[in-house]
């Protein structure tokens, strides 16, 4: 029996599918219009399907920064937030999350529902020793709003204090608003009661806000440079090798959080894979697990799809470490070129790469 969110019966005129269990919506009808939808207008997600995660306790800000591979002893605001890696001791991802500041005591976390009983495991038992309470906000909904337009559509349907908030930073009141999402556009991550959730997804859609399946989500956050866990990262994989440096905190150097000790030996090392982003030169789509050909060595395509803001076939891919312009990559029986750029693809709207 496949498990359903509060927002179910307002997907009866969607295609719906298996994903990790949840009954989700993988389009409405078109999944390309559905991303143009997002990238030029706004569009409404039932992410009800993400586990919520509060954790309490007097030592919270101690055990996250034990936990994780950011450092959450850089949030002094209330609501600000962070992306971050949690690793297993050998550097290896758990999950990738989103983890916001309410108080030295509150945090509340955000982790993927494919991964949900592994991480929970994980935390509680880490958390034992730092006496850090763990509650799954279950009796929660969330809906994701993005796209450029969502600010004129949402304003008389969102307090002011949340369309004043800035990038990843959310306001805790009777809903939970974040200004956060998975597309490269503007929007808002709301955390509500699940009965309440029905209401303001009609609400949404009558405001000319249009819902949005899994398939535009995903093409969505490949343009936006965003990786998937399972995908483009697992345990077997370091944050250094999913092109996420960036959400690992080795200062300070005496912050002992798990995993730090792999992940410093492989940068000592320095011969650690890399991930690289593609633009396809000729005709072709690029695909999960296709073969990539460097200079030094084989490599292959972690997440792979037709862009359609680009009109072109954009990848994610998983190399030995060096400096690429160009690879190459099979495709059935064909060997085609693919340009090596700098991610994003398209961030707010905006073509962000040279794809000539």
């Amino acid at each position: 029996m496949l498990k359903k969110t509060p927002l179910n019966n307002q997907h009866s005129n969607a295609k719906l599918v298996n994903f990790g269990g949840w009954e989700m919506p993988l389009h409405y009808g078109s999944q390309i219009e559905e991303h143009h939808k997002v990238r030029e207008d706004a569009g409404i997600f039932d992410v009800s399907h993400m586990t919520i995660i509060d954790l309490t306790g007097e030592k919270v800000t101690e055990f996250l920064r034990y936990l994780l591979a950011n450092d959450v002893g850089r949030l002094n605001t209330i609501g600000k937030a962070i992306y971050s890696c949690m690793l297993n001791e050998n550097g290896g991802v758990i999950d990738d999350l989103i983890v916001y500041y309410q108080s030295n005591e509150q945090f509340r976390m955000v982790v993927n529902s494919s991964t949900k009983n592994k991480d929970i495991a994980w935390i509680k038992l880490h958390a034992k020793r730092f006496a850090v309470q763990l509650k799954e906000r279950d009796d929660l909904a969330m809906i994701a709003i993005q796209g450029p337009k969502v600010m004129e559509k949402v304003k008389n349907l969102l307090p002011a204090n949340a369309l004043a908030l800035k990038p990843f930073h959310a306001v805790w009141d009777e809903w939970f608003i974040a200004r956060t999402g998975y597309t490269g556009e503007n929007g808002f991550e709301v955390m509500l009661p699940a009965n309440q959730a029905p209401s303001l997804w009609e609400n949404l859609l009558s405001n000319d806000i249009h819902p949005i399946g899994l398939g535009a989500r995903d093409t969505l956050r490949l343009e936006a440079g965003m990786n998937l866990y399972g995908t483009d990262m697992d345990e077997d994989c370091s944050p250094f090798e999913a092109g996420l440096s960036w959400t690992v905190a080795m200062n300070p150097q005496d912050r002992d959080f798990i995993g730090r000790k792999a992940l410093q030996t492989q940068k000592d090392l320095a011969n650690h894979r890399i991930m690289i982003a593609l633009v396809l030169q000729d005709k072709g789509i690029l695909r999960d697990h296709q073969p990539i050909y460097t200079n030094n060595g084989e490599g292959y395509i972690t997440s792979g799809s037709f862009s359609p803001t680009l009109g072109k076939s954009i990848a994610f891919a998983r190399v030995p470490m060096g400096k690429y312009e160009q690879v190459t990559v099979r495709i059935r029986n064909k060997t085609l070129s693919a340009k090596v750029i700098k991610p994003p693809f398209v961030r707010n709207g905006k073509i962000k790469v040279d794809v000539r």
